[in-house]
């Protein structure tokens, strides 16, 4: 099986140094075939190109490099054949569209044993806007069709750009990892994990607390009976020295471990008593990317808070990574449950990210409290 790996982009906006690090640092092991250009276009330096449509040169890093014209399919089916390679990284041409370039190797795939491992674009976040602009459909394909946006120039622009960039490409594509954080903070593993693996933060932590509330409804129905009324419903339990009782709302409580929490739900109610609906209906995710950097005085308030307090919400679970404000390239990684929160520091991740889950949130206070103010 061979792994086949896009990465687009527009002229200049860095394919060859983000390839170049994944080729030095993170794939030095295997064998790779590096294929630059795309079908039907012969390249700029196309004195080279031999009439098959396969010109291949060793490049220094040790990898196969070859230029495909004319039948894209054709010709990459027969490199695939020829070297039988762990892993191919296609750099297409920068105006191509992405989504020709992944249909192509999928046709290819019906054939030979090989996977689109990923598709990654790079984008000038100092370009962003004017390229939206002025070469819309084929810039925003670039940017719809990548499972990883990384932006370049990170380093060198203000946080309110970057900020604007990462928006831009919000709007056309909601799904990918985004990477902030300047690609010379991250090693050539992060990075080929990044592209490879796709963004599980705020999956994983639902599937957590969806396991918990499955376990902890099986508990409530062993030890305590519940009643409806016709308008309300409540299960208010005495849990050590707290006590929570609704009026209007109908809620459901857990013993969890040494705290407790409550979800509730407006409108009908359907939830403290029969515990039949899905923890997706109680529980809701909020996220926020490209966090920018933080003292961690500053955080140690905004988690006191998500802890103990309820000006977010019934928050039941907050994890994220932001960069410190305190020391450049240090970075805060921080959990919290309820009544406890933990902070610790870490190398710079991909872009800087906080999840949060539970009922009821104040999004609005969450965004100011981690957003641009």
């Amino acid at each position: 099986m061979t792994k086949i790996d896009i990465v687009s982009g527009f002229l200049g906006a860095g394919k060859t140094t983000f390839i170049k690090k994944l080729l030095e640092e993170a794939i030095a092991g295997e064998q790779v075939v590096l294929i630059e250009n795309e079908f039907g276009q012969i390249g700029i330096d196309g004195g080279f190109l031999k009439d098959a449509g396969i010109e291949i040169r060793e490049m220094n890093s040790g990898c196969i490099c070859c230029s495909l014209v004319g039948d894209f399919g054709k010709s990459l089916a027969e490199v695939l054949n020829t070297y039988k390679p762990d892993r191919v990284i296609i750099e297409p041409s920068g105006v191509g569209k992405l989504s020709d370039v992944m249909k192509a190797v999928i046709d290819v795939a019906a054939d030979v044993d090989v996977r689109l491992n990923s598709a990654v674009t790079i984008v000038d976040a100092s370009k962003c806007r004017m390229y939206m602009k002025n070469f819309g459909e084929f810039f925003n394909n670039q940017i719809e069709n990548a499972g990883t946006i990384v932006l370049s120039r990170t380093d060198v622009l203000d946080a309110a750009k970057v900020q604007q960039a990462v928006e831009l490409i919000r709007q056309h594509n909601q799904t990918a990892s985004v990477v902030t954080t300047p690609c010379a903070q991250l090693s050539g593993a992060q990075l080929l994990e990044i592209i490879e693996k796709p963004d599980t933060m705020a999956e994983d932590l639902m599937k957590e607390v969806r396991e918990k509330h499955a376990h902890h409804d099986e508990d409530e129905h062993e030890h305590h009976h519940h009643h409806h009324d016709d308008e309300e419903c409540g299960c208010g339990h005495d849990h050590e020295h707290h006590h929570h009782d609704h009026d209007e709302e109908c809620g459901c409580g857990h013993d969890h471990e040494h705290h407790h929490h409550h979800h509730h739900h407006d409108g009908e109610c359907d939830c403290g008593c029969d515990h039949d609906h899905d923890a997706d209906e109680v529980f809701v995710s909020w996220g926020l990317e490209n966090v920018g950097a933080i003292t961690r005085s500053a955080l140690e308030a905004i988690l006191d808070e998500l802890a103990n307090g309820n000006a977010y919400g019934d928050v039941l679970r907050a994890k994220g990574m932001v960069p410190s404000a305190d020391k450049a390239g240090e970075w805060y990684y921080f959990d919290i449950v309820p009544d406890e929160m933990e902070i610790r520091t870490g190398t710079p991740d991909y872009t800087g990210k906080v999840c949060v889950i539970g009922a009821q949130l104040k999004e609005d206070e969450l965004e100011k409290a981690f957003g641009r103010k």
